[in-house]
């Protein structure tokens, strides 16, 4: 007796297949480890958040500082255990039945797939075009179905790298039947976003996370940003104390000193620009430009053998050749200069020898 949803047993598990090195640069993780930046203001904090108790008045503190430095107020805000959980929430609160899909662009992030088909909610994808552009019309005529509950657009998209056009979100925005979901995780290295019009589009839903530019990838905090009757429908599927006190006593402390973050991205975005003049530097390497903290290139048919010397040189990148735009591609985390050059050495020493 199979005691579980019929289309589970199709399912295969959520995986993700990066290689784990000692050089650590296909997640696009950071190398900064925040509980070093905080941890004596943490530890003190802590004194007066009692894990005992369900309620404390740090949640009410997060919130407020939240707000303030996403620019909103504080009842147009979600957060839970990373952007993923959150994503999960949302496909969760718009599927109304069997015949309920969302629709994407591809390739993007990976595991809108995933989260998707873990509630029972179909996606559609359309893909991009080779420059990375995509036709409005053609994304909306995908969504011009009363079983289409979410449009997904990535901005910067995942594993890409590049800003969307504005225009053609707006166009979107306007346009859709649905609410349009957003993906800022990467806002703070585009310094792009739309959170300034969740009241002119009431439709508009947008997420992001601290896992990349707040260096807390293993923390697990991610939020959610929308007119508040959107948030209070989203707020019906969470679970009431879904994110421990802990966490939100960290990511408190985090946003007190936020200039150590935000510093460092701009260190990220420094060194990204550095790795790619390097990168396109080196003969028969075709590197994209990035609005995030990563690169997306290829070396061409020997993609798939870089990959591996650099996986057999303990360095981890992550392949991104499954969708026809990129395939025999890889993308590549700026890290710090330690790792970068490592990186370099090792891209020119397999290019030359190869």
């Amino acid at each position: 007796m199979y005691y579980f949803r019929e289309d589970l047993k199709s399912k295969k598990p959520v995986n993700i297949n990066v290689p784990d090195k000692r050089i650590k640069m296909g997640l696009n993780e950071s190398s900064l480890d925040p509980f070093e930046v905080v941890k004596e203001e943490f530890l003190e904090k802590m004194k007066n958040v009692h894990l005992n108790r369900y309620f404390n008045d740090i949640t009410k503190t997060l919130r407020k500082q939240l707000a303030n430095y996403a620019e909103v107020a504080p009842e147009c805000l979600a957060f839970g255990n990373g952007a993923d959980e959150m994503l999960y929430y949302l496909f969760n609160s718009v599927r109304n039945d069997n015949n309920s899909f969302a629709v994407s662009l591809a390739p993007s992030y990976f595991d809108y797939k995933s989260y998707s088909g873990a509630v029972g909610l179909g996606i559609k994808f359309l893909s991009l075009n080779t420059d990375f552009d995509f036709s409005v019309e053609k994304y909306l005529k995908l969504c011009d179905n009363e079983n289409c509950k979410l449009a997904v657009l990535c901005n910067p998209n995942n594993p890409t790298g590049n800003l969307l056009n504005e225009n053609k979100i707006i166009e979107i925005l306007k346009r859709s039947n649905q609410l349009v979901l957003i993906d800022e995780t990467y806002f703070e290295f585009s310094g792009k976003t739309f959170a300034d019009k969740i009241y002119e589009y009431p439709n508009l839903v947008i997420v992001r996370s601290f896992s990349k530019s707040f260096s807390a990838a293993g923390l697990r905090f991610g939020y959610i940003i929308s007119h508040p009757d959107n948030i209070k429908e989203l707020e019906k599927v969470m679970t009431l104390f879904h994110l421990n006190l802990m966490t939100q006593t960290m990511i408190s402390t985090m946003l007190e000193k936020k200039e150590v973050f935000l510093e460092h991205n701009k260190k990220i975005i420094q060194n990204k620009e550095d790795v790619y003049q390097k990168l396109s530097a080196i003969n028969g390497i075709s590197v994209h430009p990035s609005a995030t903290n990563f690169l997306t290139f290829s070396a061409g048919d020997r993609t798939e053998d870089l990959f591996n010397f650099l996986n057999q040189n303990d360095i981890a990148i992550r392949p991104v050749w499954h969708h026809p735009v990129l395939v025999k591609h890889v993308r590549v985390t700026i890290s710090n200069a330690g790792h970068n050059a490592a990186f370099l050495k090792n891209m020119k020493k397999f290019m030359e020898e190869n």
